[in-house]
């Protein structure tokens, strides 16, 4: 396909398609969408004329870079996007309150593919479906990673042994004679919130000990929602000996509530994190925390996505790393 076929697909002219591409603020909006629309109906990609097309390139989209978890699985995808010779792209997703619209979504999509771009990878998208849906119709590949709220049926995504690692993570507490062991998790739409959460709780029930619903929260995965849960267990009557944490960030505030509270850790309470990103090496104490390779995830999507963009359909539609136990000095036996 060229740029004359588009031109005629969407009724303008090569130049008003080549300032659409451009983004050109002289371009109507109306008229930019039909040629978006005419580029992924078509399955045009830019090329220099006659001579050698550009080179791959694959989009990484996520909402924010204010984790250390989303650095340090770009950190992975960049890797990866490097040892293939692919170009790497940064997305910033739409605003949430659009992002779910079916026009919205076909019309981002487009963009991608007018940008050369043959694959996407999200890292941990919130409400990615209509997005999802976009490209599937579009044969645009997409790779989650660590999926959140994810409906679209058929999704390729790359995560970790989740539900060992919480197992593990609460095992660890186990071995050191705790026994009043809490829950503070992510929100229950995160899949991996949801298996680390089965995790933990196989590893009590193997203990002959029950799921106390007192100690178990769960909120956003954020410092902020760590903080106010650790503040609400610790003033319980019977407070927990040992938290297990949905991830870093929410283990961070729970340690951050023991400070106020003048609770000492791990003398009187013992904080497991999972994920064992640098945030973990940085705290005070050093938290113990489920190491999960999170650069391998990232080159990981690479392989899958440049992969199913030649054709190839993936072995398995969720592939998981294995996760291990980093232990610092955060858990000490129960008082």
């Amino acid at each position: 396909m060229t740029l004359s076929h588009v031109a005629a697909h969407a009724g303008v002219s090569k130049a008003t398609v080549s300032k659409a591409l451009n983004h050109r603020s002289d371009v109507a909006e109306d008229t930019r969408r039909r040629v978006l629309d005419a580029v992924a109906e078509l399955g045009y990609r830019p090329s220099t004329d006659g001579a050698e097309p550009h080179r791959r390139a694959l989009a990484a989209v996520f909402d924010g870079l204010d984790s250390p978890y989303i650095a340090s699985v770009l950190q992975g995808v960049l890797a990866g996007a490097t040892a293939a010779g692919t170009d790497l792209l940064l997305r910033l997703a739409p605003d949430r309150w659009v992002r779910s619209t079916t026009t919205v979504a076909r019309d981002w999509v487009a963009e991608q593919q007018a940008a050369g771009v043959v694959g996407v990878i999200g890292l941990t998208l919130g409400e990615p479906n209509a997005m999802l849906g976009a490209a599937a119709q579009a044969g645009l590949p997409f790779v989650m990673v660590d999926p959140v709220d994810v409906r679209h049926t058929g999704v390729v995504s790359i995560g970790s042994t989740n539900w060992a690692g919480g197992r593990t993570a609460t095992q660890h507490l186990l071995d050191l004679g705790h026994r009043r062991i809490a829950w503070v998790g992510g929100p229950e739409t995160s899949t991996a919130s949801t298996e680390r959460f089965h995790g933990y709780s196989a590893a009590l029930a193997s203990a002959g000990l029950p799921v106390d619903r007192r100690l178990v929260r769960e909120g956003p995965f954020s410092l902020e929602a760590g903080r106010a849960h650790g503040r609400s267990l610790l003033r319980l009557f019977d407070p927990p000996t040992g938290v297990v944490c949905g991830d870093d960030e929410i283990a961070v505030g729970v340690l951050a509530a023991a400070r106020e509270a003048g609770v000492p850790v791990p003398e009187r309470l013992s904080v497991v994190g999972f994920d064992d990103t640098p945030q973990a090496v940085w705290t005070t104490p050093g938290l113990t925390s489920v190491h999960q390779p999170l650069a391998g995830m990232g080159r990981m999507a690479v392989e899958t996505v440049l992969a199913m963009a030649d054709g190839v359909e993936p072995a398995s539609r969720q592939v998981q790393l294995v996760t291990t136990l980093t232990v610092r000095e955060s858990t000490a036996p129960a008082p």
